[in-house]
């Protein structure tokens, strides 16, 4: 069997090769966006900046929770409107309807089909809410029932772990946010090139990835805009290897958590370059003083304090951006953890693509 990337054909068989094809469109679909989708994500916007919604919510389940969460992060930043991420099951399960008037409701899901997301949109809707979903499939239930639509243009997208989808998300959030405010996006021009340099170092990975393949237990801490990456790389490392991991805001680590490290498990720690980075600091040093074993995704002179870690070519990224990159070399590392572990990452054990809670 093929052993190296550049020893397999797209028609080679072997254990994640869906999940390995998909991680590696990533640059081309970021192209995709930013050529043919951001027109389309900038007039969405103006519609609905020309409402001025009073705050947000955000609808989103798995995957998509986490780029909701990252959206959170910057409208809150970028526009200065308070946002919150709603518990579906107050509509669906307990059948609340509060007042939606004047507030916009982005609903983020790869595939516009569970039945909560749905039903929780259409409600929204049916309480004045502004709602727009985001999402892979425009045919979608969940697009029929929204006023308004984003597609994040990441084509069919088969394996379990969603990866292309997730920064197809993310930068269809950012160009979408920036789009409110009438921001200049330009920045994110750089980004297909950065991210296929990433992907580029995937031997890198592989080689780190074998530290890890016993681990019994993972955390995962970031601040800022950086927090949205850990708790995406703790899903992806749970549904593919199977590893506990668990993810914590920095802050939140330091309030109990912290007590559990120890030298044996690893702690991957998203540093991103920016506000999110310094607040992080003072977190990274009681972890140094735990004499933790500690993974860094970040900025050169933090990884080469740490145990082991991942250089992001961040110089010139606004810190805003950089969760679209960070995410890159942790789910190599999720892909390389399971199948070092004689696992296919393709085929997580007990799992559907579309979830269809209610």
């Amino acid at each position: 069997m093929p052993t190296t990337p550049a020893e397999r054909s797209e028609h080679d068989e072997y254990p994640g090769r869906v999940m390995a094809g998909e991680m590696a469109q990533q640059p081309a679909v970021l192209r995709r966006i930013l050529d043919e989708g951001a027109p389309r994500i900038r007039a969405v916007a103006r519609e609905v900046a020309a409402r001025r919604p009073r705050f947000v919510l955000l609808t989103a389940r798995g995957t998509s929770d986490n780029a909701a969460l990252y959206a959170k992060y910057l409208m809150e930043i970028r526009l200065g409107l308070p946002c919150g991420l709603t518990s579906m099951s107050t509509t669906t399960a307990y059948g609340a309807r509060p007042d939606l008037k004047d507030v916009l409701v982005v609903t983020v899901s790869q595939s516009g089909g569970s039945p909560d997301l749905v039903a929780s949109t259409r409600a929204a809707r049916e309480a004045g809410a502004i709602t727009l979903a985001v999402t892979n499939n425009a045919d979608s239930p969940l697009a029929a029932v929204s006023e308004f639509h984003v597609d994040v243009l990441a084509g069919p997208e088969k394996a379990l772990p969603a990866t292309k989808t997730y920064t197809a998300s993310l930068l269809a959030l950012y160009l979408f946010t920036e789009g409110l405010r009438d921001g200049d996006t330009s920045a994110a021009g750089a980004l297909p090139e950065l991210a296929s340099r990433v992907l580029g170092r995937q031997d890198e990975v592989r080689a780190l990835a074998a530290r890890y393949r016993f681990a019994e237990r993972m955390v995962i801490t970031s601040r800022g805009y950086g927090y949205p990456t850990a708790k995406e790389a703790a899903l992806k490392l749970m549904e593919t290897s199977y590893i506990p991991a668990l993810a914590y805001s920095g802050a939140d680590l330091l309030h109990g958590p912290l007590a559990m490290v120890d030298n044996v498990s690893p702690v991957i720690a998203v540093v991103t370059q920016g506000r999110g980075g310094e607040a992080l600091q003072p977190v990274l040093d009681r972890l140094r003083g735990r004499g933790a074993d500690l993974f860094v995704v970040g900025p050169a002179a933090q990884v080469s304090a740490a145990s082991a870690g991942f250089v992001l070519p961040t110089e010139g990224v606004p810190e805003e951006l950089q969760p679209v990159l960070e995410i890159l070399p942790l789910q190599l590392m999720a892909y390389e953890v399971t199948i070092a572990r004689g696992q296919d990452p393709d085929a997580p054990r007990a799992l559907a693509k579309v979830t269809e809670t209610r």
